[in-house]
């Protein structure tokens, strides 16, 4: 059963139906729970969905259940790259190629996190140097900057002379800019995880609350600045069920939602939290140009017709076959049958109701006074 499961996911994954795919991965695991393949095919899955810790999760256990499983260490690798941890990766994938020497992803893997990993350090070493202190407005070069101390800079004056600027003149440069870091957020139905990307953050520099509606962080770094990020949300959590965790490139937030609803941003937005629900338009259910403005109500028109019929004033021959057809409809079967047999042996000129009286005999033609019945081969 199980297997039968796994086969029905991979062809949900061809499919492209990463979701359902997910669900029957999920079905085949309760079924058969130490398969480190469908573990690995799970991760797959949600590395489809952009589900990157529910990758790394399975991978982890794919990989506790199967540590020679090539792949398992390929999407984790995937997963933690996605996440910028590109150290994590890197060994992810190092392991994989251990296990399969010959694999060119795995391969060409390794080389992208190294290049990422150069990067990050050359960007470490560039926000390392000093700021150079600001030029004046004017374009011609009025200062240096020699060991942290300004040198005067000969200034031509307005009658061709020279004169020295004063130290005292050159623009001060403004205090440094509190640290900022970039965050970004991605939610499930019940989760929204936050990521603020700082690097290397201890214990002791990092503070984080959550409130009903409030996320509040703070990181000390050095030269007693400290990074704050205090947002009212966009919805309303669960503050004893949130959890935050430190990773090398990263403080990664789990927000659990206090209802299952979209947050249309991270931050709570007025305009979009107290925006009224649209009216119904009657208008609104019409599909095309052509359609009529209203949906008649046949049901109703029905009974109009009805009551016209009923009401309707009929004469003649017309009132009497109305007269009988009413008759015919509300009678009861014996009713009906001494009504069809004697219109039927009478040849059109009888119409009895009593179905004892003619059940036993043959009704004979009595036509009106003055007239004589006709076979019609006569």
């Amino acid at each position: 059963m199980a297997e039968e499961l796994g086969r029905k996911a991979d062809k949900a994954f061809v499919d492209e139906e990463y979701e359902t795919s997910v669900q029957l991965y999920s079905d085949a695991l309760q079924l058969n729970p130490s398969d480190a393949v469908l573990f690995a095919s799970r991760a797959q899955a949600y590395l489809k969905l952009d589900r990157y810790m529910d990758a790394i999760s399975d991978t982890n256990k794919a990989i506790e259940l199967n540590p020679n499983l090539p792949k398992a260490y390929l999407r984790k690798g995937v997963a933690c790259f996605n996440l910028e941890e590109y150290q994590t990766a890197k060994a992810a994938f190092e392991a994989g190629l251990q296990r399969d020497p010959n694999n060119p992803q795995l391969k060409n893997k390794i080389r992208e996190c190294e290049a990422k990993l150069i990067e990050e350090a050359s960007g470490d070493q560039q926000s390392g140097l000093k700021t150079p202190k600001p030029l004046s407005e004017n374009p011609t070069p009025m200062e240096t900057v020699k060991d942290g101390d300004v040198e005067a800079t000969p200034m031509e004056t307005a009658n061709g002379g020279e004169e020295t600027a004063s130290p005292a003149a050159v623009q001060t440069p403004p205090p440094p800019a509190p640290p900022r870091y970039r965050h970004e957020f991605y939610q499930t139905s019940d989760t929204v995880v936050v990521t603020v990307f700082a690097k290397n953050i201890q214990a002791d520099q990092l503070e984080i609350q959550f409130g009903e509606q409030i996320l509040s962080l703070e990181i000390k770094v050095a030269d007693g600045e400290t990074y704050v990020l205090q947002n009212r949300l966009f919805g309303k959590i669960k503050p004893t069920e949130c959890k935050y965790s430190r990773l090398s490139t990263k403080v990664e937030i789990r927000l659990v939602k206090a209802e299952p609803v979209q947050w249309k941003k991270l931050e709570y937005d007025p305009k979009l939290a107290e925006l009224p629900a649209p009216k119904a338009n009657p208008e609104s259910s019409k599909g095309y140009p052509s359609s009529t403005k209203k949906t008649k109500d046949w049901d109703k028109l029905e009974a109009e017709v009805k009551k016209q019929e009923k009401d309707e004033k009929l004469e003649g021959d017309a009132a009497l076959n109305k007269l009988f057809q009413d008759i015919y409809k509300d009678a009861d079967e014996d009713t009906r049958r001494a009504m069809n047999k004697s219109f039927v042996e009478s040849n059109g000129t009888v119409l009895s109701t009593n179905w004892k009286e003619v059940s036993s005999k043959q009704v004979e033609k009595s036509p009106p006074k003055g007239m004589e019945v006709k076979s019609w081969d006569q």
